[in-house]
């Protein structure tokens, strides 16, 4: 593709070489570079790709795009672009790569602190369902139509989101939905995509760690909905006190859900059970196969996409009472010894206290709440402590336990999450720093009528320890516990 078109779009500052120069290929990741390849020089968190440009030439790069002005050396053979942001600079040029690829699909993204996988997932088997060719990305698995690709990252880098795209464009995609994360607004991996429509679910402590402080992770969602066009809906949850102020300074048509008070799209709860819900949604009864008030958001942020997007009410309904949890989102799994495990993805405060109150919902006085929880390493480490006294006070025993430590010591993220506790409420907990021991000697407290809560890894098949992923799949465990429960 000729340089000039891969351009257009981008805020140039300087030029320095051949404007119509061929391009091969486009990358940001110097080992990726061929001869004549595009590579974008992009500020990481870790690394800095302008220390790749040498390399980078060296490996046969015919153009290079950056946004700091620290070339030292010029090469004839090579064209230098200096941009304004070559976050942004490689977000459009790797759209154009691709023939712009939004563009051609009813692209809707999914944001907030909890719930985007589950509201992304199901808005896609939605979809399918209803016999309409659709993608999905999303923190679990990426899907084009039915093929099944492995995901790294809740949203990836601009190339990987274009790629995927333009597969769902080859395949005849007409609708996709994909989560769309703060650290993905942040570094510009979504800008100049074509959204016809924006979630919000909620905002809760999390990312803590990369974001300064609340005010600056909410003012990073809210950029998404600022930069929706005037031809795109955004649904926001004004339950959520920050709902509203996503639609604050949005283009785009307003609609709101609630459970609490008057929306647009309106949820009543009458009876709750382990099975799932019977709800009212606009005044019309279902039964839906989910468990918990902030399932109850989920499914109304659903619906109220499905019916922005133009289906029909009643098959709206009939497709969530058909619909089932999505991966390690509050799995319940039956003991033989007449208990129940709940394995669930809960690894913020609010999350798990989410979690922790639905199961209370349904079980009332009748059976104890045993709950398996950590915290990961590398990561927000403010919130340990908070998660900690949540899972004590909502439950009659926890243990603490191994997540993924990542690079840290295990027993220092443990430290971290005792320490919020009192000593009366240290006392309710056990520490068990193996985590399929942890799970073990929680079954092993399990008696009839009892819940056991495994929160914090979901669906993850991994358990991440100095830079290595061990498998590890919490759902995997119980399973193994339960089926050697049947042999007794």
């Amino acid at each position: 593709m000729k340089l000039t078109k891969l351009i257009e779009k981008c805020n140039l500052i300087a030029v320095r070489g051949n404007e119509e120069a061929e391009v091969t290929s486009v990358t940001s990741d110097s080992r990726t570079v061929q001869l004549g390849s595009l590579f974008i020089a992009v500020e990481g968190i870790c690394t800095d790709g302008h220390a790749y440009i040498g390399k980078a030439i060296e490996k046969g790069a015919a153009v290079v795009v950056y946004d700091k002005p620290m070339i030292e050396e010029y090469f004839s053979r090579v064209t230098y672009l200096q941009v304004e942001d070559s976050a942004v600079a490689l977000a459009l040029i790797a759209s154009e790569w691709y023939g712009n690829p939004s563009q051609q699909l009813k692209l809707v993204g999914v944001t907030g602190t909890n719930g985007k996988t589950t509201i992304a997932t199901l808005l896609y088997r939605m979809f399918r369902n209803l016999g309409y060719p659709a993608g999905l990305l999303s923190t679990v698995a990426n899907y084009v139509n039915d093929d099944h690709y492995p995901t790294t990252h809740t949203t990836p880098d601009p190339i990987t989101v274009n790629s995927y795209l333009r597969k769902m464009v080859d395949a005849g995609c007409e609708y996709a939905f994909m989560e769309v994360s703060s650290h993905a607004i942040y570094q510009q991996r979504v800008y100049g995509l074509h959204f016809v429509g924006g979630i919000f679910t909620n905002l809760t402590q999390d990312h803590l760690d990369y974001h300064k402080n609340m005010l600056d992770y909410r003012n990073v969602k809210k950029i998404f909905f600022d930069h929706l066009p005037d031809d795109a809906f955004a649904l926001t949850n004004i339950d959520d006190k920050n709902g509203l102020v996503m639609l604050q300074n949005t283009r785009a048509r307003k609609h709101s859900y609630s459970v609490q008070g008057m929306a647009d799209f309106k949820a009543r709860i009458f009876e709750k059970h382990f099975d799932g819900t019977n709800i009212e949604i606009n005044g019309k009864e279902l039964v839906v196969q989910f468990v918990g008030v902030f399932n109850v958001y989920n499914l109304l942020a659903v619906y109220g996409t499905a019916m922005l997007l133009g289906i029909g009410e009643n098959e709206v309904l009939r497709q969530l009472s058909l619909l089932k949890p999505v991966a390690g989102r509050f799995q319940t799994i039956r003991s033989p010894k007449d208990y129940t495990a709940v394995v669930d993805y809960a690894h913020t405060p609010d999350a798990l206290t989410n979690v922790l109150n639905a199961i209370h919902e349904v079980l009332g006085k009748r059976g104890r709440l045993i709950t398996v929880v950590g915290c990961g390493g590398n990561r927000d480490s403010t919130k340990r402590p908070i998660m900690a006294r949540e899972a004590v006070v909502l439950s009659d025993k926890v243990v603490l336990t191994s997540d993924n430590p990542r690079f840290e010591e295990p027993e220092d993220i443990l430290q971290d999450m005792i320490d919020g506790l009192t000593e009366d409420q240290k006392s309710a907990a056990l520490t068990i720093i193996d985590r399929r021991e942890a799970i073990k000697t929680a079954c092993a407290l399990a008696q009839p009528g009892d819940v056991i809560l495994i929160a914090g890894k979901g669906h993850e098949n991994y358990q991440e320890i100095k830079g290595v992923k061990h498998h590890f799949d919490d759902k995997e465990e119980v399973e193994k516990i339960f089926s050697s429960q049947h042999n007794m």
